[in-house]
């Protein structure tokens, strides 16, 4: 007889298989209507499951919580290694504010409405608390599939807050947990000190471990390039891992170990960030597909009335006025304000940390986990598909170029001196209209190719730069301010 064993991890292997391929596919769907990637996954997830056609009976919320944890960390390292430093210099601060203060301003009304339509207090801080953060991952989403492009002080804005919120909101809900849970009051100096201490711990292992990683990347001799993302995937592991061991935060850790790294030479840099953004993706996959499966629409309609209220609460309320509040002081424009509030789209940190409490036994939990489901639900749904109407509404949309249909890469082992930068050839520009041989550049830098249209153009000294054109240029670093004179600001 052939052994057992093999026949069910086949089973499972197939399973996944095909719901990943098929949440893959159908987000093409989400592209043409408007509808979120996120609701795509989820919607897979429950026709899966028990209740739906695939009858996948699961119920394993420990497992849920672990795969959903391993994959919240892999998205925030993500983040952190697209996160340009210049955007923390000078977004930071109003991002911090809304990361904080935001954060407990939305977690406290939300928890204010919850108790006026009947949930005791510890269910409704609880429930304020799993839904306080914002998941910038869907908004950028849903821009990608309108092909939108925000103006960077708002897009940045979104950006860095989102991963500087999801540890607080972390925070804030373990210590509401343990606290309900144990019978202790949690609101008090010592909740305020344990908030700290961990944030400190977390910030100051994040940074040493980004650090550390930069140096032991770039000074690792691997036998082969596709070495360099495990080991950047092991960092992200360690950057998670230990901080949590010591008593620190492991979600800030790990997005500052990703900020870090990412705004360092890198070696295979390219290829380091296509694999960490592949992995954010199949996490965020697979938190709602799990999701999905732990979904009994059987108890939805019970908690249906309560769910849509306080959806339309979070999005209409607590979200807008805690924006208000937290970026007016900076002097952002009232059409900055009102889009930032409005777009703070919930993902997959409310799934994770809804597990929280159903896994401590804390009072309401799995009034709690299902009623995250239709604030998910109604908070994609409601702002997720106006957003591209109002980014153009509220004239937010980005000037910068289109990208090039090609993309021209240079993969190495160690970091290189010199630059290779794309630029947009716009019709205002000086270089537009003339030959390659009549432009001034310095000694050590030329243009290495011409992307225009559907054509690739080689370089030569006849050639006329033409508006529209996308021209890559090699340079040294210190010839990048000549440069820019000449073609403005380089393309990201």
């Amino acid at each position: 007889m052939f052994p057992a064993e093999p026949i069910p991890t086949a089973l499972l292997m197939v399973t996944f298989g095909v719901l990943l391929a098929v949440s893959v596919i159908f987000s093409r769907v989400s592209d043409r209507a408007g509808i979120p990637v996120v609701l795509i996954f989820l919607t897979i997830g429950m026709l899966a499951g028990s209740e739906g056609i695939g009858r996948i009976a699961f119920t394993d919320y420990h497992f849920a919580f672990r795969v959903g944890t391993i994959a919240l960390a892999l998205i925030l390292f993500d983040g952190g290694l697209n996160t340009p430093m210049s955007a923390v210099r000078r977004y930071g601060a109003p991002a911090g504010v809304l990361a904080t203060f935001g954060v407990l301003a939305t977690a406290g009304l939300v928890a204010l409405a919850a108790r006026m339509i009947g949930f005791a207090w510890p269910a409704a801080l609880l429930l304020g608390a799993v839904v306080s953060s914002t998941d910038a991952a869907s908004v950028f989403a849903v821009l990608r599939g309108s092909r939108i492009h925000l103006k960077r002080r708002v897009g940045l804005t979104l950006e860095v807050e989102s991963g500087l919120n999801d540890p607080i909101a972390v925070l804030l809900t373990v210590e509401l947990t343990r606290g309900f849970t144990l019978g202790l009051d949690v609101l008090d100096w010592s909740f305020a000190l344990d908030v700290v201490r961990q944030m400190l711990i977390g910030g100051l292992a994040g940074m040493a471990i980004g650090f550390g990683g930069r140096l032991l990347l770039n000074r690792a001799r691997l036998p082969a390039g596709g070495l360099y993302p495990v080991l950047s995937l092991g960092l992200a592991f360690l950057a998670f891992g230990i901080p949590t061991l010591i008593g620190g935060s492991g979600f800030l850790a790990v997005y500052l170990a990703g900020l870090v790294l990412g705004n360092g030479p890198l070696p295979y840099r390219l290829g380091l960030l296509r694999v960490h953004d592949a992995a954010a993706w199949l996490s965020q996959i697979s938190v709602f597909l799990v999701f999905g499966l732990l979904v009994f629409p059987s108890e939805l309609p019970a908690v249906a009335g309560a769910g849509l209220a306080l959806a339309l609460l979070l999005t209409l309320v607590a979200r807008p006025l805690a924006t208000l509040l937290c970026l007016l002081p900076f002097r952002y424009p009232l059409a900055d304000i009102g889009y930032i509030g409005w777009v703070g789209l919930r993902g997959a940190v409310p799934i994770i940390l809804a597990l929280f409490p159903v896994l401590a036994g804390a009072p309401g939990a799995d009034r709690i986990f299902n009623i995250v489901f239709f604030i998910v639900v109604a908070n994609a749904l409601l702002p997720g598909v106006t957003v591209p109407w109002l980014t153009r509404r509220l004239h937010l949309e980005s000037d910068d170029p289109p990208s090039p249909p090609a993309v021209l890469e240079i993969e190495s082992l160690q970091p290189l001196r010199g630059e290779l930068r794309s630029f947009y050839v716009d019709d205002a520009l000086a270089v537009a209209g003339q030959p390659l041989r009549d432009l001034p550049f310095p000694g050590s830098a030329a243009a290495t190719l011409i992307v225009r249209g559907q054509e690739l153009i080689a370089p030569l000294p006849d050639v006329i730069l033409m508006p529209g054109d996308h021209v890559y240029v090699l340079s040294q670093r210190e010839d990048a301010p000549f440069i820019q004179l000449m073609f403005g600001r380089p393309e990201e």
